[in-house]
């Protein structure tokens, strides 16, 4: 067992992209400052952060979570600090397995700041509400996240930003449209292949005629565009630049590439 000095007081945010919709409230600074507050104005000291940003409540398989739960086991960790409920998770079972066994059973005490939970004042009535609340919440946007992205697909509306060999239609921003220039290079990387160039020997030729990658044919294409500078000035990148490498040290795969 570690001694009490050596206890760590362990604050954790969470934020996943549909906690967007709910303004910067929930941002992981926000999460941060609220818990680093509420630690110092309790006198929680020796505190450290534990993050997952971009990651769903409705599953507790986190890096930040999982490197927290397993500092809990070794006994490093004497309490958890969240700002609401809803930032330990959204599956109203898993939340309750991990405040109701797996926290009281490593003597880790519990705290939800904005939702007055604390464990070490005895359980909260209100806190498996709140769960199943906040399951229902994950399932809802999740429902209508789906239902959108199916509406836009059956209207014909792209759901991703455009392939390489088109480009957006400058007239309606939710069209592709062929990208005459790039539709070249993949009619000649398909010719290519058609005559039984291997994926090396194709990528090792675009290499030697200084065929731009998507990435630099994007970033060249930006530059004219937001300076209007000459595409082959020195500052710009050009249709002529020796484009990054497309060699690798593993096998050749083009299409990672291109």
């Amino acid at each position: 067992m570690n001694s009490q000095s050596n206890i760590v007081t362990a604050l954790y945010c969470r934020l996943s992209r549909d906690d967007d919709v709910q303004g910067d409230s929930n941002s992981i600074s926000n999460q941060k400052k609220l818990l680093s507050q509420y630690a110092k104005e309790y006198g929680l000291t020796n505190t450290k952060y534990f993050v997952d940003d971009g990651y769903s409540g409705t599953n507790f398989d986190r890096p930040g979570f999982i490197e927290m739960a397993e500092a809990i086991e070794a006994g490093y960790i004497g309490a958890v600090l969240v700002k609401d409920m809803s930032r330990l998770g959204r599956d109203y079972l898993q939340v309750g397995m991990y405040t109701d066994n797996f926290f009281p059973e490593h003597n880790v005490r519990f705290i939800a700041v904005n939702d007055g939970v604390d464990s070490a004042e005895g359980e909260n009535e209100f806190a498996p509400f709140r769960n199943i609340m906040n399951e229902w919440y994950a399932r809802d946007i999740s429902r209508k996240i789906r239902s959108s992205q199916r509406l836009r697909g059956s209207a014909g509306v792209p759901l991703s930003q455009p392939l390489y060999g088109y480009i957006k239609d400058s007239e309606n921003p939710k069209r592709w449209i062929v990208d005459e220039d790039a539709a070249k290079v993949v009619r000649y990387i398909y010719k290519l292949c058609v005559e039984g160039l291997s994926e090396y020997r194709i990528a090792d030729r675009l290499e030697k005629e200084q065929i731009l990658t998507p990435t630099d044919t994007g970033k060249a294409r930006v530059s004219a565009e937001a300076g209007k500078r000459a595409v082959r000035s020195k500052t710009a990148p050009t249709i002529g630049a020796r484009p990054r490498s497309t060699k690798s040290s593993t096998p050749a795969n083009i299409w990672g590439m291109w």
